[in-house]
């Protein structure tokens, strides 16, 4: 019998649709050559939708997703018309939390044919985020607003299993890859939540002697993937390091037309979801210039957390044949679907 996936497709907003339906048209094309079947609903949730109903999504938004064997996003926010802070807590961050995709995953090196910006272009880095407590846990509030003596405190939480699972989840791909795990805090600085997560890399470092261990600090690392990127295999960081350092891993790489992304529940217990790294740049909205590598990237990923590495593969290969033909390489040189189209063609 024919295996087949039911994924939820949110476009979101701006360049988030165009580079949504690339990725399913590449997703689609690598699944009948595989012989699997992917079947997409979708969900036009976005800040358009929280412009006409005040909310990003509906009520039952967690429970409708749910049902489906994976989540596939393009991009969400706004600015102009519904403020960051609203979309990002709206739709992103109740998705992450509620399904539990604590790890958030997101490779760094350069495809074939993309000039990077260092000197070096040896790496090959895989940055592990903790996706669902620490700085972005929001705990905090704000009292006497509007007064002189406003107070704004946000306190970031740091549990003991919430460290220690996503270190856990690092060890594990440091030792499917290379063997090397960079633990990222700032505890000369942060006595208490760096430090218990600098104390529980060295207690899990003892279950895996196989592992090579380093411990940098945020600002050592930040210059490390810059001076030495190839010095490095899997990074392990906390949700705000983990999502600067991500940035960073996106400019070495190219940008961020290049920076894909997993929402990981490694107990398969809920859905993933898998997005490109890349705003929803409404700027560009219009123009059919989106560079969808990311997201046909993310889509691989999602592909594999399926099951199904034959295909993911097999669009790897494609994105790295595309590349190498010197498409998509240069931001807005080529438009979104002459992009799909040679993906497609290499495909083939």
């Amino acid at each position: 019998m024919m295996n087949s996936y039911n994924i939820a497709l949110i476009p979101g907003d701006g360049i988030g649709s165009s580079v949504t339906d690339a990725t399913w048209e590449v997703l689609g094309a690598a699944a009948k050559t595989c012989g699997f079947h992917l079947e997409g609903k979708e969900f036009r949730w976005s800040c358009a939708f929280y412009k006409e109903t005040g909310a990003m999504m509906p009520a039952n938004g967690i429970e409708t997703l749910r049902g489906f064997d994976a989540i596939l996003l393009g991009a969400v926010g706004w600015p102009a018309e519904v403020p960051d802070s609203v979309s990002l807590h709206g739709l992103l961050l109740p998705i992450r939390k509620a399904f539990v995709q604590y790890a958030n995953i997101r490779p760094h090196r350069l495809l074939p044919g993309v000039q990077g910006p260092l000197k070096s272009q040896d790496f090959d880095i895989v940055c592990i985020r903790e996706n669902t407590e620490g700085e972005y846990s929001g705990a905090g509030g704000r009292v006497h607003q509007g007064t002189s003596e406003e107070v704004a405190v946000e306190t970031s939480i740091f549990t003991r299993m919430g460290v220690e699972r996503i270190l856990r989840f690092g060890f594990e791909q440091a030792r499917k890859r290379r063997g090397r795990l960079a633990s990222v805090t700032k505890s000369n600085a942060q006595k208490y939540s760096m430090v218990f997560w600098d104390e529980m890399t060295h207690k899990l470092a003892a279950e895996y002697s196989d592992v090579c261990v380093s411990s940098f600090h945020i600002d050592a690392m930040a210059a490390r993937m810059i001076m030495a990127p190839e010095s490095l295999d899997v990074v392990v960081a906390s949700n705000l390091f983990g999502d600067i350092l991500t940035d960073l891993g996106a400019a070495i790489q190219g940008g961020l037309g290049f920076a894909a992304s997993a929402n990981i529940n490694p107990d398969r217990s809920a859905p993933s979801m898998f997005e490109p790294v890349h705003g929803s740049a409404p700027d560009i909205a219009h123009l059919g210039t989106a560079n969808p590598i990311a997201a046909v990237w993310s889509g691989a990923m999602m592909l594999e957390h399926l099951g199904e590495a034959s295909a993911a593969s097999l669009v790897m290969a494609a994105l790295e044949k595309t590349t190498t033909q010197g498409i998509g390489t240069v931001p807005g040189k080529d438009k979104t679907d002459a992009i799909t189209a040679a993906v497609l063609a290499a495909l083939d």
